[in-house]
């Protein structure tokens, strides 16, 4: 498993495109083979968690080089996001409670 963490602050000047750009781009994510999941969280503070998780490094590598995912990076760095942090994790440890 590859668990992307994803922290973000956007700039409000772009909000509505980004959010067009994070749909298509969360749609193209559930497509591609070795998809987990994506899920986002909102922070008070107007900090963004999103974390995604591949099944595998190759299909994580596929997800990080798909063209459409590229430029949405690109205009990420350009416009998007005031600020950014990403963490990428190899299979971590996992273990889950679940009450009946």
């Amino acid at each position: 498993m590859i668990v992307t963490i994803f922290r973000s602050r956007l700039r409000p000047e772009h909000e509505k495109e980004y959010h067009e750009w994070a749909e298509r781009m969360e749609s193209i994510a559930r497509s591609m083979p070795g998809f987990a999941s994506f899920k986002t969280y909102f922070a008070k503070d107007g900090e963004r968690v999103s974390i995604v998780e591949f099944e595998n490094a190759d299909a994580h590598e596929a997800w990080r080089k798909h063209p459409g995912h590229r430029e949405a990076q690109r205009l990420g760095r350009e416009k998007f996001y005031s600020e950014f942090k990403i963490q990428v994790c190899e299979n971590p440890r996992e273990y889950w409670f679940k009450s009946r």
